[in-house]
């Protein structure tokens, strides 16, 4: 037999499920502001001494803490709901060479992630520039060669088409950099995707033509020469790179870049 339930009774239970549902609404409301907070604009005086304060400390590379106080200075100014192009892109510059620094594989992959997505922002936010798609790119490739089966085999046709996209805009960045990074994906595809020591020698020589002073073209291309038995050439490209003066601005990657070919020499020669 069923019990009549009296007006007071329903009152108090619509009452109760009301509050239920609002309470549930509110914690639902709570969660969304939570997981979507806004964050405040950023000058643009501080993001102005921001970037004065990380080239300052990025010239002083050398010193890896320098390095990464670059990195920091320039996140604390990277909005999400403000993005600034030159923050975005040189975050990405200095996060590659903070994971070629780094010594723990586990923090190098932390940088270049990093990089990475920074450079791919710069590239939608200004499509027309270079400098979000290189760095995009050169971050991209140093994941690929740390992880060559996980990330590599995915990543080569979008670092070749990003590292293209620079040299359509400027062909001198980075002193010819973009030439150096399709030849050492094509060095590094010779055995699936279709890469090649010769398209590789071309894509160093192209930039060579442009930056002759950049070490590290000099270098990739000994290391072609030296896949396609041109041993005359490499030693020739090796001998050079270790006489010529290096460019101020990068004289750190230089000289490594001269080390590694002074064990070249030694190793086949």
């Amino acid at each position: 037999m069923y019990r009549t339930i009296s007006h007071s009774n329903s009152i108090k239970v619509y009452n109760f499920i009301a509050i239920v549902i609002t309470l549930c609404l509110l914690s639902s409301c709570a969660k969304r502001v939570e997981t979507h907070e806004l964050t405040l604009p950023i000058s643009s005086t501080s993001i102005g001494d921001a970037l004065n304060s990380s080239e300052k400390l990025f010239a002083e590379r050398a010193d890896i803490e320098k390095l990464r106080q670059a990195v920091i200075t320039l996140g604390r100014v990277r909005n999400p709901d403000q993005r600034n192009f030159e923050v975005e892109w040189k975050f990405a510059k200095y996060s590659y060479f903070l994971g070629k620094s780094e010594p723990k594989q586990e923090d190098a992959i932390a940088a270049f992630e990093k990089g990475r997505d920074a450079g791919r922002i710069a590239a939608r936010v200004d499509k027309t520039k270079p400098d979000g798609h290189f760095w995009y790119a050169a971050n991209m490739g140093e994941l690929a060669r740390i992880s060559p089966v996980t990330v590599g085999i995915k990543s080569v046709d979008d670092i070749r088409e990003e590292m293209q996209a620079v040299i359509d805009l400027q062909r001198d960045y980075q002193n010819g950099s973009a030439y150096d990074g399709l030849g050492q994906v094509e060095m590094a595809t010779r055995n699936f995707k279709g890469g090649s020591a010769e398209k590789a020698a071309e894509y160093f020589e192209k930039g060579l033509e442009l930056a002759p002073n950049n070490a590290n073209l000099r270098l990739h291309l000994a290391e072609a020469y030296l896949a396609l038995k041109r041993d005359a050439d490499a030693r020739k490209q090796l001998n050079t790179l270790i006489t010529m003066k290096p460019d101020e601005e990068f004289k750190i990657e230089h000289l490594a870049a001269v080390e590694k070919g002074k064990k070249l020499i030694e190793t086949n020669f």
